[in-house]
């Protein structure tokens, strides 16, 4: 017997939970690659962008930096977003200290909340596919070793020849629903751990560059005193 034969021998509906659960493992194995690749880059490009905040740039210099770029990082947009609202309430007249950093964080927060759905985008599939592909191949191989003893109810002489390739068949479905389902649950977790990592990140950031804007605004305010 082999692997190919007994999926090809399979009943049609075997051989259907088959084809889904493989279908569940390619999408999967797209989401893992595509998700490696785009939290590697965020990671990449938060560090950079640190280094650059930390390398003792003038933050004006470095929000006309920012603007200038086709396309920004995600905490490249949470510091534009926060130095825009921050400067437009300026613009406006707002002079006191607290309407102008209230503001300023809100402004970051929502930045902050966009990207976090952009890092967490297509990981409920792999969660989805995770949870649910052992079922789906436990079906086919309830499915499947059933048919198979109704089919030799009608033998009089059964022997373990007969009964063994039908019941590998069927246990085929549940060897594939591990496979779809397994590397799903551990990237999952994995990509998830760095989903919070990196909004740790973010969130980190929003505090020290609001902590940075209340002390320049105190400043100011007590030079203009």
């Amino acid at each position: 017997m082999s692997i190919t034969q007994l999926i090809l021998d399979a009943s049609p509906l075997v051989q259907g939970v088959m084809l889904f659960l493989l279908i569940l493992s390619v999408v999967s194995w797209t989401v893992i690659i595509q998700r490696g690749r785009y939290l590697k880059y965020c990671s990449r490009m938060a560090a950079q962008f640190e280094n650059e905040f930390w390398g003792n740039i003038d933050l004006n210099q470095l929000y006309q930096n920012c603007k200038s770029r086709a396309s920004l990082s995600a905490m490249e947009k949470i510091f534009t977003a926060g130095f825009t609202e921050f400067a437009r309430m300026h613009r406006q007249g707002v002079k006191n200290k607290d309407t102008l950093m209230d503001g300023t964080y809100r402004a970051m927060k929502v930045s902050c909340s966009r990207e976090i759905e952009s890092l967490e985008n297509h990981l409920p599939t792999l969660a989805t596919i995770g949870s649910i592909s052992p079922y789906i191949g436990l079906f086919g191989t309830v499915w499947g070793i059933m048919s198979a003893f109704i089919a030799l109810s009608a033998v009089k002489n059964a022997t373990l020849a007969m009964v063994a390739p039908p019941i590998a068949e069927a246990l085929i479905a549940t060897a594939m629903g591990l496979f779809a389902a397994i590397p799903a649950v551990l990237f999952y977790n994995r990509y998830a751990t760095k989903v919070e990592k990196l909004e740790n990140q973010y969130l980190n950031f929003i505090d020290e560059f609001s902590t940075i804007l209340n002390r320049n605004t105190a400043s100011s305010a007590n030079n203009q005193q």
